[in-house]
C-alpha cells in the first residue's frame, strides 16, 4: 500500500479492558489472515491474529484475554503474550512478539471511533499489496 488508509474498527465503547476483542479480516504476503483490536489499561491495541508457535489465529470465537485480564492467551495451546507489547511471557517462543498494528482512537460526531492504520506488512483483505 503506497498511501495509509485509515480503516474505522469500531466505537471505542465496545473496546473493553479486558474484554472479547474485534476482529477483520486482512491480508499480508502469507495470504488471507485476521487482525484483532484489544483494550488494556484503557488503551487501545492491535495485532495480527498469528500465534508466534503455531502460525494459527490466537482468538477463540472473539476471546484473546486469559480469566484473569492481564495477558493475551493462544486459545489452541496455551502461550502467553503481554497485551500492551506483544512480548511472549510464556510458551515456545519467549523471545519472540506478536506483530503489532497502528491504531488510534478518533473523536468523531461526539463518539471516540477506533481506526486502523495498514501498512505494507498487513493490510484490508479487500485491498491488495502494493
Amino acid at each position: 500500500m503506497s498511501e495509509t488508509t485509515a480503516v474505522r474498527v469500531c466505537r471505542s465503547d465496545e473496546l473493553v479492558n479486558g474484554g472479547l476483542c474485534v476482529k477483520l479480516a486482512a491480508q499480508d504476503r502469507h495470504g488471507p489472515t485476521s487482525v484483532f483490536f484489544i483494550r488494556y489499561q484503557d488503551r487501545v491495541y492491535g495485532y495480527l491474529n498469528r500465534c508466534l508457535h503455531m502460525g494459527i489465529a490466537i482468538d477463540w470465537e472473539g476471546s484473546v484475554f486469559t480469566r484473569a485480564g492481564d495477558q493475551l492467551m493462544c486459545a489452541q495451546h496455551g502461550a502467553t503474550f503481554a497485551p500492551d507489547t506483544g512480548a511472549c511471557m510464556g510458551g515456545l517462543n519467549m523471545k519472540g512478539r506478536l506483530s503489532p498494528l497502528q491504531v488510534q482512537e478518533r473523536q468523531e460526531g461526539g463518539d471516540s471511533v477506533v481506526y486502523w492504520l495498514p501498512d505494507e506488512r498487513v493490510w484490508p483483505a479487500a485491498q491488495p499489496a502494493a
